[in-house]
């Protein structure tokens, strides 16, 4: 099946209980048994079924079982939010002493997680270009895994899934993969040479700015050692479930990060869309970004723009798209701040992955607790202005830019 057939008609596409077309929402705290001894088992693992919320639900997992087909993964978990999940899956492998090595153009609240962390006792040493003449002289003994971006947010630089997982599974860690702004659409890490998968399901798998969460995909394929990774000593007779196992029955469950079932239901059905929605963010943004292009005065940044220094991966690893986000300096943060103030249709919000357009300004918002240092590496600077783009028509959409811009220049002049 393709795509769009595997989202609708896939084997994680099971018949319901009462033959809904879609699963319905379990919105209950916990679950009722006959007997103890049923429940004793589900509590011990040793049989199927949800005992409470937080531990398990059915439309959690009907939600889990789907994105982890379309990610050709073994396994996957939910969780509250994106970056819960990337802190339940780093802290699944990693205890104190142990070292990640992290690009350093990820996400500002990532970023901000992997400080938090090293309060822990987790230290991150971060690679600028995360190439492999960079990254190996950084691995050592105490290195637990490396962690990036697939497209970056919003430097849209692109990560070498292939260079780099071969790197690392030579060094004995594996690799972990914020595939966010890709999606399963333009690209399946795992498929590629990655072991674990994370997206912010608030982005694009839910598209409609309705649902906060997150997601971890195991690739269920890497080798787990307890010598190497400490953390799962006491799963090492999972073998290469180790992770997962470790993930869903301790540091998931103990933490409590779990997804709320309605906003399961919510990710569920905006996934029913995604490829279409996808197909057409990826054919607007790339409109956007070469009219845009045309105007003097701004530097247009987008992966389809041949010019970009990351534009040969857009055929090799994102199946010929350039996603759904570009930015552009605009010569100054006045006239950035002109610019978005400007605008008729986009509208000024934090989030990403919309069916509508959205923008903003990440220097002052995203990234205010980076240094200008931090900032720069993420390829954010003071006259940044980030553009997720929607769904709308594209000739709207470039009107609306082209209209925004000359009135930033009026009112330059003017003043």
């Amino acid at each position: 099946m393709e795509f769009n057939t595997r989202l609708l008609h896939g084997k994680a596409i099971v018949r319901n209980p009462s033959r809904e077309i879609l699963p319905p929402v379990s919105q209950v705290t916990a679950f009722r048994y006959e007997n103890m001894e049923e429940l004793e088992k589900v509590f011990q693992h040793k049989s199927m079924g949800y005992a409470y919320s937080r531990i398990g639900n059915p439309t959690l997992s009907s939600f889990e079982q789907r994105i982890s087909e379309l990610e050709g993964g073994s396994g996957a978990v939910c969780c509250s939010s994106g970056m819960a999940a990337i802190t339940a899956a780093i802290l699944a492998v990693c205890e104190s002493g142990d070292e990640i090595i992290a690009a350093s153009w990820l996400y500002g609240g990532t970023i901000d997680l992997l400080h938090d962390l090293e309060k822990l006792g987790i230290h991150t040493r971060f690679a600028k270009t995360m190439s492999e003449e960079e990254i190996r002289p950084l691995i050592n003994e105490h290195t637990k895994l490396i962690f990036g971006e697939l497209i970056s947010n919003p430097a849209l630089r692109v990560l070498d899934v292939p260079g780099i997982s071969a790197l690392a599974h030579e060094a004995g860690i594996p690799l972990f993969v914020d595939s966010t702004t890709a999606t399963p659409y333009i690209a399946q890490p795992l498929l590629l040479g990655a072991d674990v998968v994370i997206h912010s399901t608030s982005k694009y798998l839910n598209g409609g700015g309705n649902a906060i969460g997150g997601v971890i995909v195991d690739g269920g394929k890497f080798p787990w050692k307890a010598e190497k990774h400490t953390a799962l000593a006491d799963f090492g007779k999972y073998g290469k479930a180790a992770f997962i196992v470790r993930l869903r029955t301790d540091i998931w469950e103990n933490m409590g990060g779990c997804m709320a079932p309605v906003n399961a239901f919510l990710n569920y059905i905006g996934l029913d869309t995604l490829g279409l929605r996808m197909e057409r963010i990826c054919e607007n943004a790339d409109r956007l970004a070469k009219a845009l292009d045309e105007q003097p005065g701004i530097e247009v940044n987008y992966l389809t723009l041949k010019k970009h220094p990351f534009h040969s991966y857009v055929e090799k690893l994102l199946k010929g798209y350039g996603g759904g986000i570009l930015n552009f300096r605009a010569g100054s943060r006045k006239k950035a701040f002109r610019i978005i103030d400007s605008l008729k249709y986009a509208m000024i919000a934090s989030n990403i992955g919309d069916v509508r357009t959205l923008v903003i300004h990440p220097a002052s918002t995203l990234y205010i607790h980076l240094n200008d240092e931090e900032r720069e590496a993420a390829g954010v600077y003071d006259d940044t202005v980030r553009v997720s783009v929607g769904i709308e028509d594209a000739e709207d959409l470039i009107a609306d830019f082209l209209q925004a811009l000359k009135a930033s220049e009026d009112a330059a002049d003017e003043s």
